[in-house]
This record gives C-alpha cells, sequence and structure tokens, in this order.
C-alpha cells in the first residue's frame, strides 16, 4: 500500500490551528500522477504548481493576491458579513459555502442573494478592495 504523506506550509498549519470551533476551513489537494525524476524530487512544489485561472489570476501572478489571503466584506445596514479565501486556482471560497466562485461578484452574490459588484465589495485584510488592486495593475 502506498504511504501518503501531507506537507503544510506554516500559513496553514497557523490557520487551523486558529480556526473557531464552527468555522469551515476548506484545503484543496492535488494530486501529481506524474512519474517524478531525481530533480523534481529536490523541488516537489514545482511540478504541483497550479496556473490560476479566471478574473483573479492576474492579481494572483503580479502577487498582489496570494492563495490562502482572507478576503472579507460588511454591509452595516443590511447586518451581513463574509470572509472568503483566495485559492491557488483563483476562485473564492466562501465562509459557509462549499462552492468555489470564479469572479468576485458571483461569490458576493452568495451571501447577499441579490446582485451586486464584488470588486468593490470583497477587501483585503489591509483594507484595499479587489477593484483598487486591480487598478493597481492596470496602472503599473
Amino acid at each position: 500500500m502506498p504511504t501518503v504523506s501531507f506537507h503544510f506550509d506554516r500559513y496553514i498549519l497557523d490557520r487551523l490551528t486558529t480556526a473557531a470551533p464552527d468555522e469551515t476551513i476548506h484545503i484543496t489537494l492535488s494530486i501529481d500522477t506524474a512519474p517524478h525524476s531525481a530533480s523534481s524530487n529536490a523541488n516537489p512544489s514545482a511540478s504541483q504548481a497550479v496556473a490560476p485561472q479566471g478574473p483573479l489570476a492576474e492579481l494572483l501572478l503580479r502577487e498582489l493576491l496570494h492563495a490562502g489571503d482572507v478576503l472579507s466584506f460588511q454591509q452595516r445596514r443590511a447586518g451581513r458579513q463574509a470572509t472568503a479565501t483566495v485559492t491557488a486556482e483563483g476562485n473564492l471560497i466562501v465562509e459557509g459555502h462549499s462552492t468555489p466562485y470564479k469572479s468576485p461578484s458571483k461569490a458576493a452574490i452568495a451571501v447577499t442573494g441579490s446582485p451586486i459588484n464584488g470588486w468593490t465589495l470583497w477587501r483585503t485584510q489591509e483594507g484595499l478592495t479587489l477593484d483598487a488592486l486591480r487598478n493597481q495593475l492596470r496602472n503599473d
């Protein structure tokens, strides 16, 4: 029987140990079925790199966002708030929802139940909207 090993970077371990008891944490596993050469065994993450796709891809590729970043929004008048985690594939996983969303707006609609611009709603931990990050790309 093959041996299965899981290697988590420090961020993931820290996040798992600080999670609230009722909090859902999503972990995506990718299985690399290609045979490994001696050079790929020296750097296993090189063969497992995921290319982001979709609307958030450029923000990830330019390192304005990172896999594992937690975004949040708050609508005080409506009494709504939510968090979402950015995946390496360029999706958002909204807390309490099992479906990954390809666009910020679809992720926001999952929470609000009505059409809304997710680019202006979701914020980084630094308080920047995704729209502000997108504008940084345009201005570079």
